[in-house]
């Protein structure tokens, strides 16, 4: 077992109490201290469970209370996946306050080393649409969007604005936004549950967004097999995909119900064409990259397997000859992201067992400890690289997370363009992105 995992289950200390009840403790306090209260509904197991959990629970204790489900369509998904979000919607069309949200917005690919983001929903791109549009009351489109869009902004960024628009739309009252989310899932996704500094009164599984909006994630602690005994016990309905998905043998980790051109789900691409062929068809001619990436992910040309370093180059720079074969956007978009790692390693240093401490001074690399990090829960050791940047860490074996030019090269042919291989995380960091929405946007800060 891996050393997150074994921090897991250190989470799920409460032996007399199941998770079924610790999250009925948890809506009992969300009731109590929100006056709002909206599901963010992917389609997904972890929302679907989450949304059935919370109607259940809502029936049962506050039947008068009305609560939210809101969908963030990205126009490419399956066809079992649609019909189980009408399905839902349906069901709960006099019950819930519905939002299923069709608008232009930028998501990332990681199928073309020239574009990082496709844009669902394109108004100018409607005869490329890989499905109809849905036309029911409650869908919001770019002919009447919701207060706070604004033409093709960033999924994450519809997504937090939606909470504002919430907020305002039911009294400005004290919002929260529930997610599917479990940590179990990344250690990433458990670092950032477990990080108290924005929790709400001490609870690390609400965080802040804006004054009086808030994110929480109830179902923190849940496993995936809590998630499927809640489905058989409770007999909720669930989307068909992962039926589909079990018949062709992926393994749980790869069951993704999400955006087919992201870093986590590209590697299965060719499933569409087999589970999905009518879709697979416009996904080819929608979006950049996908039949490439469809035919030759996994392979040396998508990035994957051993790569061969070309005759006459090191990592350094093979690396730095890539980056002038990219466009001007996608090479600083990379560059920034480079020099910030590096500084990092130089300045700040990264947290490390002891037992890869050692193999690097076995090896002879140049390194000192620098404190103690506050981002490991053991307290492991800061360690900071003197002198350049290894060309590569072949040597070093106990470990893939440290510094080196091979590291980065990799992120450029995977079109890995947010360098989550090399542990930047998954949200928008980009300082210029962030510059410009406070320049133009300075009078939501204050409200943060």
């Amino acid at each position: 077992m891996q050393l997150w995992e074994e921090l897991i289950m250190m989470v799920k200390s409460y032996e007399s109490k199941s998770v079924y009840d610790a999250v009925q403790e948890r809506f009992h306090y969300l009731f109590h201290e929100f006056e709002n209260i909206y599901v963010s509904f992917s389609g997904g197991k972890d929302s679907g469970v989450l949304l059935n959990l919370l109607l259940d629970f809502k029936r049962k204790f506050y039947p008068t209370r009305k609560i939210g489900v809101f969908h963030q369509d990205f126009e490419a998904q399956y066809s079992v996946t649609t019909e189980y979000i009408t399905r839902t919607f349906k069901a709960l069309e006099k019950e819930c306050d519905l939002y299923w949200v069709c608008l232009p917005m930028a998501t990332r690919t990681a199928l073309s080393s020239y574009e990082m983001y496709w844009y669902p929903w394109d108004d100018k791109k409607e005869e490329l649409w890989v499905r109809p549009r849905p036309d029911y009351p409650y869908v919001i489109t770019i002919d009447k969007p919701f207060n706070h869009y604004r033409y093709q902004m960033h999924q994450e960024d519809l997504a937090r604005q939606f909470g504002r628009f919430y907020k305002e739309s039911h009294d400005n009252k004290k919002t929260v936004c529930l997610l599917g989310i479990r940590a179990d899932e990344s250690l990433q996704r458990y670092s950032g549950i477990l990080n108290k500094k924005y929790g709400y009164k001490g609870e690390c599984w609400i965080s802040k967004q804006f004054k009086d909006v808030w994110c929480a994630s109830p179902l923190y602690d849940w496993s995936n097999q809590d998630i499927w005994v809640a489905n058989y016990q409770f007999n909720y309905d669930y989307n068909a995909l992962y039926d589909l998905y079990y018949k062709a043998g992926l393994k749980i980790n790869q069951m993704r119900v999400a955006s087919p051109f992201n870093d986590y789900s590209k590697d299965s691409l060719n499933l569409y064409r087999v589970i999905d062929p009518e879709i697979w068809t416009r996904l080819v001619g929608r979006v950049r990259g996908a039949n490439f990436a469809c035919i030759y992910g996994k392979t040396k040309a998508m990035g994957y397997r051993n790569i061969t370093l070309p005759k006459g180059h090191t990592w350094e720079s093979y690396t730095k000859f890539l980056l002038d074969t990219l466009p001007a956007r996608l090479r600083n978009n990379y560059v920034k992201k480079f020099n910030t790692s590096i500084e990092f390693w130089h300045k700040t240093g990264g947290g490390l067992a002891e037992n890869v401490i050692q193999e690097l001074i076995d090896h002879e690399y140049r390194i000192r400890r620098n404190g103690v990090s506050n981002y490991t829960l053991m307290k492991n050791s800061r360690v900071i690289f003197i002198g350049n940047i290894p060309d590569h860490t072949d040597d070093i074996k106990s470990t893939k997370d440290i510094p080196s030019w091979k590291r980065m090269c990799y992120c450029i042919l995977k079109n890995d363009h947010t360098c989550r291989s090399m542990g930047f995380g998954l949200t928008r960091q980009e300082q210029l992105r962030i510059d410009k929405i406070k320049r133009k946007y300075g009078e939501l800060i204050h409200d943060k």
